[in-house]
């Protein structure tokens, strides 16, 4: 009987090994503003990244993924494994190509996310950073999936009465210094010489310390690298910090990245942890915003267990197949009566096969971006214009081929394809809200317009600090300043287009 017991007892144990094996824990890391082109493992010499090198170089590294122009349909995409077609969020900043407030697909609780996906397998789930999505305390965070958050909250994020001190350009509560943060619910008081990112990192490491038991998915949405690139602290002497700018910021997203590896080895994490880090959009006033493949390519970069290592990958990739992907890594399945518009990675991340997909696809209000292995295709809001390139084997946009008015055989023939694979697709229409900012044609007869495009200088639809403060005919800082926080009427930071012409129209 008690040579019975103990092979039940070792066949149990040999069971919950091959569990464990099976079950990897998974970080999702989704940087803000961040083009591919901006890492040095993607060709940049004026960043230096060797925390995400060094990721890449233990896995693999994809040449060509996309992800939306902005950040809103972004993280909807990510979150669901959707198109906007499917998730009712094809912009961000036009109430036309929103759902209505009003309607289910508004409140992203009401879509199945991918922690859904990871919690269906009994993991543990947590989300670290920008939120910027619905909700409203105390289910804020929690209902999409996450057992436990840490979050730069916006004022209306906050508990009623709660006012937060910190305030960063254009009197936004603050993400980096001082940040305003809400924790499971509840208000965590900071100082000034608190950095948001270090304490959304160190959150991360935490919750795997505790859940190490246990497989885990951490949905990490860094706030790093989106303006005001604010100075950073010094990661050689606490006494100092480094200077404020873009290449800062990103060197020091790049620190917190070697950091989380790091603690995750040290607490024997790091084998059995997936690590997917991309970005959201391309960078700030270099690509965001644009209906180009500067504003959809991002990087990714993708380690765990059976990654290949060193490996960059020249398949076709998008937001979509991360869903996908993280279902196959957790042994979950997707809902059969829920649409999913990507396809799993994870035969192309174990060097099992090297085709992904025919195409990817991108979006922005009812603009459209549409690439394969060789040809692109970028069609502008509103019917403004389009254009198509054969990128041969280039997959940084150096060697492209503007091929829109050629009558080549071949030409003809792409883009015959690229019409049979946007026909496939509901045609993307603005909504019946009768609030709905026009499209841009009608835009250009609307007053004010001509001035809030010069100023909108990455074409994004909204004009942030840093492109108010360039284009500002005064360099007062205070006026400018006190003008940002006039305009910005609902304080999120940003002046779109309805909020710049009601000011102007009252000051006629």
């Amino acid at each position: 009987m008690k040579h019975i017991v103990l092979i039940f007892i070792v066949a149990m144990q040999c069971v919950l090994l091959a569990g464990a094996e099976t079950s990897p824990n998974v970080i999702l890391i989704l940087a803000d503003d961040l083009g591919a082109k901006e890492l040095s493992c993607y060709g940049s010499k004026k960043h230096q990244t060797p925390n995400l090198d060094h990721m890449a170089a233990e896995g693999t590294r994809i040449e060509t993924f996309y992800a939306m122009p902005l950040c809103t349909p972004t993280r909807v995409c990510l979150m669901t494994g959707q198109y906007g077609f499917h998730n009712g969020f094809l912009g961000m900043q036009n109430p036309a190509f929103k759902p209505k407030a009003d309607s289910p697909k508004a409140d992203i609780a009401n879509h199945f996310t991918h922690a859904g996906v990871m919690k269906s397998k009994g993991y543990a789930t947590a989300q670290a950073g920008k939120w910027q999505l619905s909700g409203k305390l105390p289910t804020l965070v929690r209902d999409t999936g996450f057992d436990e958050y840490l979050i730069w909250a916006y004022d209306h994020n906050l508990p009623e009465g709660v006012k937060h001190p910190g305030r960063e350009n254009g009197e936004r509560a603050s993400r980096f210094w001082n940040p305003s943060l809400i924790r499971n619910g509840e208000y965590l008081p900071t100082t000034p010489d608190d950095y948001g990112p270090d304490m959304f990192n160190d959150f991360v490491l935490d919750f795997a310390r505790r859940n190490k038991s246990k497989p885990f998915f951490v949905y990490y949405t860094s706030v790093l690298t989106h303006g005001p690139h604010l100075e950073t602290p010094n990661p050689g002497d606490p006494r100092e910090r480094w200077p404020a700018g873009f290449k800062s910021n990103l060197e020091y997203l790049d620190h917190l990245m070697g950091k989380l590896l790091d603690g995750l080895k040290a607490e024997g994490l790091d084998e059995n942890t997936y690590i997917i880090f991309i970005g959201d959009n391309g960078t700030g006033s270099d690509g965001k915003g644009t209906l180009t493949e500067l504003g959809a390519r991002v990087p990714c970069i993708i380690r765990g267990p059976g990654v290949q290592r060193g490996f960059v990958s020249r398949a076709v990739t998008d937001l979509t197949d991360i869903m996908p992907t993280l279902a196959e890594i957790s042994g979950a399945k997707l809902p059969k009566d829920v649409p999913f518009d990507g396809h799993s990675l994870v035969s192309v991340l174990r060097g099992e096969k090297e085709k992904h997909r025919d195409w990817i696809y991108s979006h922005l209000d009812d603009g459209r971006i549409l690439r394969d292995s060789r040809w692109l295709l970028e069609i502008d809001k509103a019917g403004q214009g389009e254009r198509f390139f054969d990128c041969g084997e280039s997959r940084d946009s150096s060697a492209y081929k503007d091929v829109t008015t050629s009558t080549d055989p071949e030409v003809i023939a792409a883009r015959k394809h690229f019409s049979e694979i946007l026909a496939t697709m509901p045609e993307p229409k603005p909504n019946a809200d009768a609030n709905a900012r026009p499209t841009a044609n009608a835009a250009k007869a609307k007053p004010g317009s001509s001035r809030f495009a010069t100023r909108d200088r990455n074409n994004d639809g909204s004009i942030d600090h840093a492109e108010f403060v360039a284009t500002a005919t005064t360099r007062n800082k205070d006026s400018i300043k006190t003008r940002f926080g006039k305009m910005d009427a609902n304080n999120d930071g940003r002046i779109t287009e309805d909020e710049f012409n009601q000011l102007t129209a009252m000051e006629k």
